[in-house]
């Protein structure tokens, strides 16, 4: 294992403790969702003596091409088993959390939801509130074999995740050549030119949504996975002690940056993916240039320019860069993933549906779709956007 991986699964580690880590994938917009009753059901049977069963899906993918994906998925589903209707929920993320909270609370949960792992799934289990997938998925578990990590408890499966990558700078490579930049920034420095060489041109150089938190800590993350040595980090997972001086050091790093005024106005309040006033919207229609967030992204914009493309060729990546004095690995990188889970009320087609999104045609679907990065490696050539292609590649090499 070389010292990149381990960076990149201590900082997936460091990211579910410290704060929730955002599994953020989906798309944009708020879509029409149906409000029909959560849980799985049976009936009195079809005409022709099957039973009909009916399982509830909740997921993110709000917007084209995500949605009319994910139901065509259902719909082939359906046709695999007849008498089985599953209904859909397709909302904004923030939106889907919050609606899962209250779910939970309730004890009316959709057979089939997304899970982000770590604390928050160790509470549901602890509690027997989610199926152990570990031998009803062992095929698929297999398949995508360590990205499950982020979703064990005890080493026991919990959820299977269907995308996974990594969290850097995205960019519009337009603004950047128009502002005469000639190649994103590698350190700290580099990064500060190129902010004033943004500002110089009239350009707001970065979007965060702030108002929804969680894409503002990552920042910190980084600024931490950057400062502190590995085994600070491993130990920080499991004391919950935060007082190594790297720590203040991130801090400190985290408060020079705000201070350099790089954000778009109103950025405290703006929202991360809803509407083309969202910190995702603001790079899609060019109002500014780059936005820390994850693989996600490019499916993000999508949803919120008229003509699906997002930035479309415009669309640039690039690590987050070195900093002054840190004791962390500098090919470092910060990662996080999507998982599907299932409650432990709902039926056994609710577990087979979850393994079908995982199986080789489905992930090849979402990766053509650039919905996000597939975890089925069986799937991984069917990653058409270029900027994708080499995240996939960055993530690969980090594993």
């Amino acid at each position: 294992m070389t010292r990149q991986r381990t960076g990149l699964k201590l900082a997936a580690a460091l990211t579910g403790v410290v704060l929730l880590l955002a599994g953020c994938g989906g798309t944009a917009d708020n879509g029409d969702t149906d409000d029909g009753a959560t849980g799985g059901t049976g009936g009195a049977g079809t005409d022709g003596g099957v039973e009909a069963q009916t399982i509830t899906w909740w997921h993110n993918s709000n917007s084209s091409p995500g949605k009319e994906y994910y139901e065509s998925v259902a719909a082939d589903f359906e046709a695999m088993h007849e008498g089985l209707t599953i209904e859909i929920e397709a909302m904004q993320h923030e939106d889907m959390v919050t609606k899962l909270e209250a779910a939970w609370q309730s004890g009316d949960t959709p057979d089939i939801y997304m899970e982000r792992g770590g604390g928050e799934l160790a509470d549901k289990v602890e509690v027997g509130l989610v199926k152990d997938l570990t031998d009803l998925a062992a095929d698929e578990i297999g398949t995508i074999g360590g990205s499950v990590a982020g979703w064990q408890v005890d080493g026991r499966t919990y959820a299977l995740p269907f995308s996974m990558g990594v969290v850097g700078f995205w960019y519009n490579k337009d603004i950047f050549a128009d502002a005469g930049i000639e190649a994103p920034p590698t350190t700290m420095e580099e990064f500060y030119a190129v902010v004033d060489q943004l500002k110089d041109a009239g350009i707001d150089p970065i979007s965060v949504g702030a108002g929804d938190k969680w894409p503002a800590a990552h920042y910190w993350y980084y600024f931490g996975l950057r400062q502190c040595s590995e085994q600070v980090l491993s130990d920080a997972v499991t004391s919950l002690d935060f007082q190594d001086p790297c720590f203040i050091r991130a801090g400190e790093d985290l408060e020079e940056l705000v201070a350099a005024e790089p954000f778009n106005p109103g950025f405290l309040t703006t929202v991360a993916q809803a509407g083309p006033t969202s910190a995702s919207g603001l790079l899609a229609t060019g109002r500014v240039a780059m936005e820390l967030a994850g693989h996600w992204e490019p499916g993000v914009m999508q949803g919120l320019t008229e003509d699906n493309l997002g930035l479309g060729e415009a669309t640039g990546w690039f690590a987050f860069p070195t900093v002054p004095r840190g004791e962390g690995d500098p090919t470092a990188t910060l990662g996080g993933g999507d998982a599907w889970a299932v409650p432990e009320s709902s039926p056994e087609i609710a577990v087979e549906f979850t393994k079908y999104l995982l199986s080789d045609e489905v992930q090849t679907g979402f990766a053509e779709q650039d919905m996000g990065l597939p975890t089925n490696p069986g799937a991984n050539s069917a990653v058409s956007d270029p900027a994708l292609a080499d995240l996939l590649q960055v993530r690969d090499d980090a594993a």
